[in-house]
């Protein structure tokens, strides 16, 4: 993958960008690394994410992985375009035990429309992280709707 941004200000678009998520704020998740082509989102475990066996639920796996995979595509995009997902699928690979997860999304091919990103979650617990979750995901490129709320 070519890694050259379109835009050299994409890691302030994607800081900017995030922090006006609400999913993001009502989950308490940290953006980490941004590269281009490249974000880390971190979720700290609690009690009210998880499932009943006391696990991170899916939904927030799926969520934090979606979010760091659509701002890989967005730190390649354009500065008057924005992003949106047109499809992902997600494997779960092992239970999300532990104290945090950690999403990492990578631009598998960047377009003019669409992108593809694979994005891959692990969980952190004692210090050590595995594997948890994989994702592949395909993003749209909204020419000309610059990532702002009026």
């Amino acid at each position: 993958m070519d890694s050259k941004a379109a835009d050299p200000d994409f890691e302030a678009r994607v800081r900017d960008s995030f922090a006006r998520q609400g999913m993001m704020n009502f989950l308490e998740a940290r953006l980490g690394r941004v590269e281009a082509g490249l974000v880390e989102i971190l979720l700290p475990f609690r009690d009210d994410l998880t499932q009943q066996h006391g696990f991170f639920h899916a939904g927030a796996t799926s969520t934090i992985a979606d979010t760091a995979g659509g701002y890989a595509a967005f730190t390649m995009f354009p500065a008057e375009a924005s992003v949106l997902t047109t499809e992902f699928k997600i494997n779960l690979l092992a239970p999300a035990e532990g104290n945090m997860l950690r999403a990492l999304g990578r631009v598998v091919k960047p377009g003019r429309t669409l992108s593809v990103c694979d994005v891959e979650v692990f969980v952190e617990k004692d210090g050590r992280e595995r594997l948890c979750a994989k994702m592949l995901q395909s993003l749209i490129v909204l020419h000309g709707k610059p990532d702002t709320r009026a």
